[in-house]
């Protein structure tokens, strides 16, 4: 990056946005040691455009005397290196003179002059012509890449006009107005919005701005979709607020604090019913009382019955109440 570059862009004046967009992130990327060689991809997604629209600006600047374009080939494989673009203020600088074309700024077919290649190039002569659909679909070389050797805006297979590395989209020529775009967004009725006024107490044949036109409207729309209130909640979020306070409020906005402590109470209603009853505690055992009651179903029984279980005050009372009976003592084995 190069500040003496990028001051030099912005000083620049007559140029299309774009272009001057163009041309300021070409500076962005000159070094002064090694020059200005960005790829197109690099560029093109610098700019956020298209090649082909690139290719378009990059055509105006060196139609203007601002840049001239060298291009480069590997010595070795013989396959097109990333442009050398020498800009207007380095030494030594010349434009290329020729005359522009209608459609892209390209030069003549005819009398095209351009100047020789940076040092080092392994270029040993640039192209005699530029292409330009008005004089020929090229200069007639033969391509260095894989790509047909005329590269043309009608050509399908040109790598000059495929569209094809940035999807950024271009801006709408004619944008949609801002208020036209909040309405087609509003999905509030105005049905809804005139119960929403009548719960106020506000007239809708004398209403004060800040509930005039589609800001409001889309202010009550998020309270449904970003709160989750529904439409009937709002409303009667609404009276709820003017029991509390009887003026009309200043706006919509004034009721953000209701309808937030309404979706409040809804998520805490919703969540209690999610919730489990806590199971009711099983009744406490009842203390035993009579033990010689206890004990004596326990020998009628045919429940196991250890012979150290009874004692010999526990037998006597049993027996004394008739409880059980002697025999019946014995079969248990309580002696």
């Amino acid at each position: 990056m190069s500040h003496e570059a990028t001051n030099w862009a912005i000083k620049q004046r007559g140029l299309k946005p774009t272009t001057k967009i163009v041309l300021w992130h070409l500076c962005d990327r000159f070094n002064p040691d090694y020059g200005c060689f960005p790829s197109q991809d690099r560029l093109a997604h610098d700019c956020e455009i298209s090649r082909s629209t690139l290719n378009d600006h990059l055509g105006q600047l060196e139609a203007v005397g601002l840049l001239r374009r060298v291009p480069r080939l590997d010595p070795v494989t013989k396959r097109q290196l990333p442009t050398r673009y020498i800009l207007g203020f380095e030494p030594g600088f010349t434009p290329v003179a020729v005359v522009p074309c209608p459609e892209i700024g390209h030069g003549e077919d005819e009398g095209a002059e351009i100047a020789d290649l940076a040092e080092g190039s392994p270029l040993d002569t640039a192209a005699d012509t530029l292409p330009c659909p008005d004089f020929g679909h090229g200069d007639g070389r033969e391509a260095v890449s894989d790509f047909p050797g005329n590269p043309c805006p009608e050509n399908a297979e040109s790598r000059v006009r495929n569209s094809d590395t940035n999807p950024v989209r271009e801006p709408l020529s004619k944008p949609v107005k801002e208020e036209e775009g909040a309405k087609a967004r509003a999905a509030i009725s105005d049905e809804v919005f005139g119960d929403l006024l009548d719960a106020l107490g506000l007239d809708p044949d004398a209403l004060p701005g800040w509930w005039q036109g589609w800001p409001p409207r889309l202010h009550v729309q998020r309270w449904r979709d970003e709160l989750g209130l529904t439409e009937a909640e709002i409303i009667a979020a609404a009276e709820a607020s003017r029991e509390e306070h009887p003026e009309p409020p200043d706006g919509p906005k004034a009721l953000d604090r209701a309808m937030q402590r309404a979706a409040q109470r809804k998520v805490e209603d919703a969540g209690r019913k999610r919730r489990k009853p806590k199971a009711s505690p099983a009744p406490a055992a009842k203390p035993i009382t009579d033990l010689p009651a206890f004990y004596a179903d326990l020998v009628n029984s045919d429940r196991f019955l250890p012979a150290s279980m009874i004692s010999n005050t526990m037998r006597d009372a049993m027996l004394a109440r008739g409880l059980v009976t002697a025999e019946r003592l014995r079969e248990r084995g309580v002696r």
